[in-house]
């Protein structure tokens, strides 16, 4: 994978955006030299790596930091408004970095009483493989045979939230001690509309979430401009007190040596990288 399609895609692009709005902000209080020259273009290049990023942070922050940037641009050749626009501006983007920092941490999950012994899976083709032989033995097959976990594989090629959903209402889950979804990526790359996917999704993890059992989803990567999909998963994964696992985490396998057949879909390395990465995940929550 391309270093900067990661970059983007993995999130990084946001923490580089606000490095280069801060410096460039900062700069130009120097009274001459290159980086006060290149200051304006700092700036605007950090306001394009932010948006192409598809950072799903609140709305009102994205607000906040453009009009104090806006105004500090505005204000600076004024003395009286130059350092309150300093600090208005500098305030704003830590704010937004604040916000957007915990996501990018992998959450701990919480010992299973008794240990883990079910884990349930829902996912599309990512999970499920495309077929052939270098791809018989999936992540969750590897899983349970490695960790000696019986596995409830709900995944299929082609599977969206609202196809998930229709599939667990004729068969519900049987009660696992541990659910994980990767579910998202055909509705993002299909027709699925981000207000839909947020429905679709909501009325999923309304059927799979629950007082006593933990549940983990995978973070979507995002093309960029796909804020809406990502603050969509985000806020639903907040209403059902679900654990969002970064999308770095997923995107550092899709990028790594021959893990995929085709950038998306696994193939044998892959699936293996896959099942080493989700134990590290929910291996605490089979410690008794």
């Amino acid at each position: 994978m391309n270093w900067l399609v990661y970059h983007i895609v993995s999130g990084q692009a946001f923490f580089t955006g606000i490095l280069l709005v801060v410096t460039g902000t900062l700069t130009t209080r120097r009274p001459k030299g290159l980086l006060r020259r290149l200051s304006t273009v700092m700036i605007l290049l950090g306001w394009i790596a932010v948006a192409v990023s598809s950072t799903a942070i609140p709305r009102w922050i994205y607000a906040l930091c453009g009009t104090t940037t806006v105004v500090w641009l505005t204000a600076r050749w004024l003395p009286h408004w130059r350092s309150v626009s300093l600090i208005a501006v500098l305030s704003s983007w830590l704010l937004a970095l604040a916000v957007e920092f915990p996501h990018h941490v992998p959450p701990k999950l919480e010992p299973v009483p008794g240990g883990l012994k079910t884990l349930a899976v829902i996912g599309d083709s990512v999970t499920a493989g495309m077929g052939g032989e270098d791809t018989s033995e999936t992540w969750p097959k590897l899983l349970a045979r490695d960790h000696q976990i019986a596995i409830q594989d709900r995944s299929h090629v082609g599977e969206t939230a609202g196809s998930a959903l229709k599939r667990l209402q004729e068969t519900p889950l049987d009660s696992p001690d541990l659910v994980l979804l990767e579910i998202g990526g055909n509705d993002l790359l299909g027709s699925t509309s981000a207000a839909q996917f947020a429905h679709d999704l909501d009325a999923l993890l309304s059927q799979v979430a629950g007082p006593s059992r933990q549940v983990v989803m995978l973070e979507l990567p995002l093309p960029p401009f796909y804020h809406e999909y990502g603050r969509a998963q985000r806020e639903v994964a907040r209403k059902h007190q679900v654990l969002l696992i970064p999308k770095w985490v997923f995107l550092s396998i899709l990028a790594g040596e021959e893990s995929t057949l085709d950038s998306i879909h696994l193939s044998a390395a892959g699936h293996r990288r896959m099942a080493d990465t989700v134990w590290g995940i929910v291996r605490p929550a089979s410690q008794r």
